[in-house]
């Protein structure tokens, strides 16, 4: 099972990427972004990037990080396990 922290982490690092909504990104698209944000901002950055874009454009923030969570949602790696 994925600790919340990694889910946390991914959430931060797509936000801060390049992808956008209107891309539809695919499935290897998102975990590359995430792997290359977190690779060049590190878990500490990526996080100081989310607070800044909350704290200036709180509006547009949140849509974002709804839309962070939808992709996430996709990525196998980071689902939550079905229990049969």
């Amino acid at each position: 099972m994925i600790s919340t922290a990694v889910k946390d982490l991914a959430a931060e690092a797509l936000f801060v990427s390049y992808l956008q909504p209107s891309e539809s990104p695919s499935g290897v698209a998102v975990q590359e972004a995430i792997t290359a944000m977190i690779l060049r901002h590190g878990s500490d950055g990526c996080a100081a990037g989310v607070a800044e874009e909350f704290g200036d454009h709180p509006e547009i923030a949140v849509q974002r990080m709804t839309w962070v969570h939808e992709e996430l949602a996709e990525v196998p790696a980071l689902r939550a396990p079905v229990l049969h």
